[in-house]
């Protein structure tokens, strides 16, 4: 981050994110799990602000502006090693031509870990982050899966001709999960776990590769949602408020793209016309850079506030009327700075920091202030909640079929459209019931 733009962060007052170090033991980590950690937690972080992790290395200035030094310090304390030597040997060069260290030695359990993420990688688009996050999450369950059961061979007890019965896997898998609660490990990082390990487990039954996935069930098992640790978001009534405290169309486009698109500001802040497209039953946004790679985003709440913004800046340009206005590039958050086409990410925070408290809303949110990470995670809250909601449904129908996993009937029984759909119906409810009570 350059000097300038280092100064201009200090200065807005701007509140710190949520803690990556949170539940990190520094002690037990060693070099491989410095990088573990680097790559699952910073390295996302350092292309989120527009550097490219696999080839920059931060420097100690990003380190210190993003409050992220507890990694250098205690990679110095235990590991006597500087950042600069951390990166040369461990994070760059020729290791990924080494090939990844799995806590296994099983070939077979190796063969399919790896053909996951290859599938992953290719068929959904994600970038090299986001597969050794996965990776990173894959292998800690390895981890735990081999000092939980003695044993670092996961595919044979879900093998499609294994004589072992189906409990035994999901007692197996069940047990790895109770040695990362024993080893105390954040709620956060197990709930990123399980994702990936219930992924996996489905690619493999999908792949008719294994019988059963013994991590249906760790959802209703592991009630990690309800932990402290757990990183705060806003409530359906702090949403509510900002809508009711919004002064303008701008303001009401801000928070209907933080919290009822889950953008993040640096997204919202760029936002362009061309990137909306109503070509489809449901209008959505194209990204052609994300943290995750291209993507869309579906607009199932607040059109009504994106066509009115639009409304505004056309009339103020004097596009609808001829008028010779001013210039209007097509920003939906354009900067009042000459030669800067549209605002930055501090701009999008200061905004939402003076919505937020004329919207009265409380000082802290658990141990955080208000901000737009929080509404990002009322976004994914909602829709948690939402595709529970339509879990439970057909869950029902699963009963009178006489099956107990839901995902038997998502799985087999609706058509891909119309699944998505009712999700969709589901997800547009919620946030309706947010908005607008």
């Amino acid at each position: 981050m350059a000097d300038s733009e280092s100064t201009q962060k200090a200065a807005s007052g701007l509140p710190p994110t949520d803690d990556p170090f949170e539940g990190v033991r520094w002690s037990t980590l060693d070099r491989q799990g410095f990088a573990e950690l680097y790559r699952e937690e910073l390295a996302p972080r350092f292309e989120a602000d527009g550097h490219d992790a696999e080839m920059e290395k931060p420097t100690h200035q990003w380190f210190r502006d993003e409050g992220l030094r507890a990694f250098l310090a205690a990679l110095r304390r235990h590991h006597d090693c500087s950042f600069g030597e951390f990166w040369d040997a461990d994070l760059c060069g020729d290791s990924q031509d080494r090939g990844y260290d799995w806590a296994t030695d099983d070939e077979a359990t190796v063969e399919v870990l790896e053909r996951f993420l290859d599938r992953r990688r290719n068929r959904h688009d994600l970038s090299d982050s986001s597969i050794d996050a996965m990776r990173t999450r894959l292998n800690l369950y390895v981890r735990a899966y081999t000092a939980a059961n003695d044993t670092d061979d996961l595919l044979s007890p879900v093998r499609r001709d294994s004589e072992r019965p189906a409990y035994e896997a999901v007692d197996a898998c069940y047990a790895a999960f109770d040695w990362l609660n024993d080893e105390g490990y954040a709620a956060r990082t197990k709930r990123r776990v399980r994702g990936v390990v219930d992924d996996w487990y489905q690619h493999l039954v999908g792949r008719r590769v294994a019988a059963t996935n013994p991590a249906t069930g760790l959802y209703a098992e592991f009630k990690w949602q309800i932990d402290a640790t757990d990183p705060p978001a806003l409530t359906a009534d702090h949403v509510r408020s900002l809508m009711m405290a919004a002064d303008g169309r701008r303001e009401r486009l801000l928070v209907v793209a933080l919290a009822g698109w889950g953008l993040r500001a640096n997204e919202v802040a760029s936002l362009h016309v061309s990137q909306v497209h109503r070509d489809d039953d449901v209008p959505y946004l194209t990204f052609e850079e994300r943290k995750n790679g291209p993507g869309e985003v579906n607009l199932l709440y607040g059109v009504d506030a994106l066509d009115d913004r639009i409304d505004e800046l056309s009339a103020a340009s004097g596009v609808d009327s001829g008028d010779s206005g001013d210039d209007w590039h097509g920003y939906l958050f354009p900067s009042s700075y000459e030669g800067v086409e549209h605002v930055g990410r501090e701009r999008i925070w200061a905004w939402f920091r003076d919505l937020a408290e004329r919207a009265d809303l409380p000082e802290t949110v658990g141990d955080e202030h208000p901000s737009p990470q929080l509404c990002r995670r009322f976004w994914y809250d909602t829709y948690t909640a939402a595709l529970g909601e339509f879990l439970e449904g057909v869950g029902d129908i699963a009963a009178e079929q006489g099956s107990s996993d839901p995902a038997v009937v998502h799985d087999n029984y609706l058509s891909d459209e119309r699944a998505r759909r009712t999700r969709r119906e589901f997800m547009r409810s919620r946030l309706a019931e947010a908005f607008e009570g």
